[in-house]
């Protein structure tokens, strides 16, 4: 995830009631006992510590895919957006047979990135590539479609705002039969749905959410959420 075409510079709509449902959800479906845990929580405190902004994704979505993942037997991943490898590590501490490949725009998201998955022992199934998600893509399709490369089973698009389709298409042609495509913050509080406004991450959101609707490699659907992030939303798509 990069930093300056996300959250970074809104204010969260929050409710004591989302906050309160996951805190309490969460206690439960992922107690504190297990083993990831403190891979987990490093991640989110050590990225704070190093200055990055708070706009991981939170624990249940972090947990949600991770689950998708093992409901698809998911053995190849791609992430375009890293920011401090929170999600990163939730998909393969969750998943012990996948091997995730993902793309940071910021080398000082990258380094931080690379020592929370070190310390998660994750290192040997996450790379980590320092670089802009509209260069690194391209080279990445070449070489899946040289064969030299697998194809993915899975893919979690949150970078910036106003690339989400570029992203989306070319992850698409990377994408395996029956894979998943997981946009984030298209919703963005309602705003997708209000057409006087002309934010380019909010247009972003639109063209990702249009363009799916009538790609015949893909069906999609927009799924709302609140939760201790804020009101957003995730455009899913399934390879066909």
């Amino acid at each position: 995830m990069t930093t300056n075409n996300n959250f970074a510079s809104e204010q969260y709509e929050q409710d004591a009631r989302w906050t309160a449902v996951d805190a309490y959800a969460m206690s439960h479906c992922h107690p504190s006992s297990r083993p990831n845990t403190k891979a987990l929580e490093n991640a989110l405190t050590a990225s704070k510590a190093a200055g990055l902004p708070d706009i991981s994704a939170s624990p249940a979505q972090g947990k949600f895919m991770a689950l998708m993942c093992r409901m698809l037997g998911v053995e190849h991943a791609l992430e375009v957006g890293t920011l401090g490898g929170y999600s990163a590590i939730w998909l393969c501490s969750e998943n012990p047979q996948l091997r995730l490949t993902t793309v940071e725009y910021n080398a000082r998201n990258a380094e931080v990135a690379r020592k929370n998955i070190e310390f998660a022992g994750l290192s040997d199934r996450i790379e980590v590539i320092n670089g802009a998600g509209l260069d690194v893509l391209p080279r990445l399709k070449e070489e899946v479609l040289a064969g030299e490369r697998p194809r993915f089973g899975f893919v979690f698009i949150d970078a910036d705002k106003p690339n989400n389709w570029n992203y989306f298409s070319l992850a698409a042609d990377m994408a395996k039969p029956k894979a998943a495509i997981c946009v984030d913050n298209v919703v963005r509080r309602g705003k997708v749905a209000d057409f006087s406004i002309d934010d380019p991450r909010v247009v972003g959101g639109r063209t990702v959410i249009e363009n799916a609707g009538k790609d015949p490699r893909v069906d999609s659907v927009v799924i709302q959420s609140v939760g201790e992030k804020n009101y957003d939303g995730c455009l899913w798509a399934v390879l066909n």
